[in-house]
């Protein structure tokens, strides 16, 4: 798409040194998050594994304290569907840690045929977990500011015929991110908030497509999305960390979309106009 990249907002930070910041990543035990949290340990960071699977989250952290040191991370079993324990497992982190720098909501799932319980995960956790954060990291509520990033898909830009219910969270990932980062810049949150968008990632999530009970009567599907796989190639999660990294260390990226595929690599979505935000006075 050819047009104006909206200008990015501000929030004032420098470009972030992660030794010693600490980090909250859901979905952290295995797949995209489990390739953040060591990438962001491997840069000094401490990091809070937040997973609803307590055997491979406690093996995660049991193989990261052999590499990085007991004190570095923390695993903390949490349903991010529950209100009650995405708000514990925040509070965990601020207790262990003392301070919080960056969040990343990358906890998803996809199952078309429990549709409330994708849209639960994928949107209202993504959604409770940035205003989480944004109580803690704020500069309008006492905090230091800080940087949230929230994972989305291309199905967050382009309709899946095979996963509608998928699509929409993800394009609510998109929305809400983009809003939400404008309201920090002009609310002088200082903290900076972007979505990752990538293709089809060498993850488990990527299997849930063969499996009929998940797709439900979407499993009609299936041999056109292994076709399609097949022609965009599957994305290694290491990519997805670099686009990670450029997020935390880029000061000028603020309701980034950030595109990440196979033939280009790591790129951002191009608006064409930009609306007129509302000035606080």
């Amino acid at each position: 798409m050819e047009g104006r990249r909206e200008e990015p907002a501000d929030p004032g930070d420098t470009q972030m040194d992660l030794t010693g910041k600490v980090a909250l990543v859901t979905g952290a035990a295995q797949g995209i998050g489990r390739s953040f949290t060591e990438a962001l340990l491997r840069h000094g960071a401490k990091v809070a594994l937040v997973d609803l699977n307590r055997s491979i989250g406690e093996d995660c952290k049991k193989a990261l304290d052999e590499e990085f040191g007991a004190a570095n991370s923390l695993f903390i079993t949490c349903n991010v569907g529950s209100e009650e324990q995405l708000k514990c497992a925040f509070k965990k982190t601020m207790d262990f840690f003392g301070s919080l720098d960056i969040v990343c909501n990358n906890a998803g799932i996809n199952n078309e045929n429990k549709w409330e319980q994708t849209i639960t995960v994928n949107l209202t956790s993504v959604i409770r977990g940035t205003y989480i954060a944004l109580e803690y990291m704020s500069r309008e509520n006492g905090g230091k500011g800080g940087v949230i990033v929230n994972i989305s898909s291309l199905a967050g830009l382009f309709p899946a015929a095979h996963g509608p219910v998928y699509t929409a969270t993800k394009h609510g990932v998109v929305g809400f991110t983009r809003a939400i980062a404008a309201t920090s810049k002009i609310l002088g949150y200082g903290v900076r908030i972007n979505t990752i968008c990538p293709a089809f990632v060498d993850t488990p999530l990527l299997n849930s497509i063969n499996h009929e009970e998940i797709m439900g009567k979407y499993y009609v599907f299936k041999d056109a999305v292994e076709k399609l796989i097949q022609h965009y190639g599957i994305l290694e999660p290491s990519l997805i960390v670099q686009g990670l990294m450029k997020i935390l260390q880029e000061k000028e990226l603020n309701g980034a979309v950030m595109k990440i595929t196979k033939s280009q690599g790591i790129h951002f979505e191009v608006y064409e106009t930009t609306l007129v935000q509302p000035e606080v006075k």
